[in-house]
């Protein structure tokens, strides 16, 4: 199309392309950006300094964004009454790579958060969240450099596909007697009648296109391991299936690649001792077997058995250290590990609302949303974010932090397969921080440091770039 919105595509320009699997970036690419509602003006333009400057030190003039807004939220709310135009999707989907600063959810009923009409329109089925420390960042925790973790958050179904019913409606009231005379007939388990009722819905073709990402983004990155994040202990048909999917995905998808952490202790015990017993390497990765009910233990040594017949010859004899290592680990668990040991975990890949709440505790520990950067990626399609809300009370005073848009932009020169000038952001905004030159939610927590507008840090990180 030759406009979107009214708004002429640039003739300098070239679309980036997508072709099994693979995407083809010229050096002139259109990026569309959304500039975001309340604070998003402040920071967009700040981040758009900053990304202009990168590009141009990291390849002097051989390369460029050709970038072209378009329009969502209030902005498109005022000019097209409508809070997301259709041009708007299309031009997203048309360029293929976005970046967006934050966006109203608006009130009033009736209206889906915008973010999430972006993600389920276009598929963008992860919600990539990396979080790591940068030096000078102020930290409620002692040793906040150990935290370096990539979330893959499942980004369209779980609670977020918003199948539910109200409390006291006769839809609601409908359902409820269906469960309780049919589904649930002849047991003790009964719905109260006075309740809401929502369906959590986890399949095994979104559970498994996500883990497929965060191992592949492991393995290109040379990760230590990929972690299921789940509730299957209480939710064992939805959480406890993203679990058993996963791991189904990671054995049958990435076999030599990857050792799931029972066949770790199993191939280890067995390289400890070569002369161990099927029954005895069970009993060592299962204490208290010989109390179990028969069928478990031969479930168990039926399990170990084909871990030796099966992967022993390839991952055996110290092998699968070597390997990408597949774990699991209780959701309420997590929470606690992020903060005790946040350095025995590398890429976390969870369904959707446990991927909510740990990626802000996660970023809590090394400066909160106000730098943490997101995305979200489909088959074919990424769009980057900011991660925080647009705080209206500060717009247009040039005082937010622009952080988090601007290590967005991180991520999408690093997608781009543009690292350096990715990696002269990140220098930039590292001097900047340790130089204690920043935007007042840190320097109200920096003992000494300098409070600057969102403008300055921009022109004080593209001064650092070096």
């Amino acid at each position: 199309m030759a406009s979107y919105n009214g708004v002429a595509v640039p003739t300098n320009g070239a679309p980036i392309q997508y072709a099994n699997g693979q995407y083809q970036v010229p050096d002139n690419p259109i990026i569309p950006f959304i500039e975001g509602d309340g604070t998003g003006r402040d920071i967009w333009k700040a981040s758009q300094r900053v990304f202009d400057a990168a590009v141009d030190k990291a390849y002097q003039g051989k390369r460029r964004v050709v970038w072209y807004e378009v329009f969502a939220g209030e902005k498109a709310k005022a000019k097209f009454d409508t809070w997301m135009p259709e041009d708007s999707v299309t031009a997203i989907r048309d360029f293929r790579v976005a970046i967006k600063g934050p966006l109203t959810t608006p009130v009033g009923g009736g209206i889906r958060s915008l973010n999430v009409t972006l993600r389920q329109t276009l598929d963008l089925y992860s919600c990539v969240r990396p979080v790591r420390y940068y030096k000078g960042v102020p930290s409620p925790v002692k040793h906040p450099e150990r935290m370096d973790i990539i979330i893959f958050r499942e980004n369209t179904e779980d609670v977020y596909a918003g199948v539910e019913w109200e409390q006291g409606t006769a839809e609601a009231a409908k359902l409820i007697e269906f469960l309780n005379k049919e589904m649930l007939k002849g047991g003790k388990k009964q719905i109260r009648l006075d309740s809401g009722v929502g369906i959590k819905p986890i399949s095994i073709t979104g559970t498994k296109r996500l883990v497929r990402m965060a191992i592949e983004e492991a393995l290109r990155q040379g990760r230590k391991s990929v972690t299921l994040v789940h509730k299957g202990n209480i939710q064992k048909f939805t959480e406890g299936a993203f679990r058993k999917w996963g791991y189904e995905l990671a054995t049958q998808e990435f076999r030599d690649q990857v050792v799931t952490e029972n066949e770790s202790w199993i191939l280890d015990n067995k390289d400890k001792n070569p002369n161990l017993t099927v029954e005895e390497n069970a009993a060592l990765i299962e204490p208290g077997l010989e109390f179990a009910p028969p069928e478990f233990r031969q479930s168990i040594y039926k399990e170990v058995k084909s871990v030796l017949d099966t992967i022993y010859a390839t991952h055996g004899k110290g092998a699968w250290k070597k390997k990408l290592m597949i774990n699991d680990r209780i959701a309420d668990s997590i929470f606690q590990q992020i903060v005790t040991r946040p350095e025995e975990y590398s890429v976390l890949a969870t369904p959707n609302l446990n991927g909510d709440y740990i990626s802000d505790a996660c970023a809590a520990q090394v400066g909160g949303l106000g730098i943490a950067p997101g995305a979200n990626i489909g088959a074919g399609y990424a769009v980057f974010e900011a991660t925080h809300g647009t705080a209206p009370k500060y717009a247009d005073k040039d005082v937010i932090n622009p952080g988090s848009v601007i290590l967005s932009g991180v991520m999408l020169f690093r997608f781009l397969g543009w690292n350096e000038a990715a990696d002269l952001i990140e220098q930039g905004m590292e001097r900047t921080i340790e130089q204690k030159k920043v935007t007042y939610d840190f320097e109200r927590l920096m003992p000494g440091a300098t409070k600057v507008k969102t403008s300055e840090f921009a022109t004080y990180m593209i001064e650092n770039m070096k």
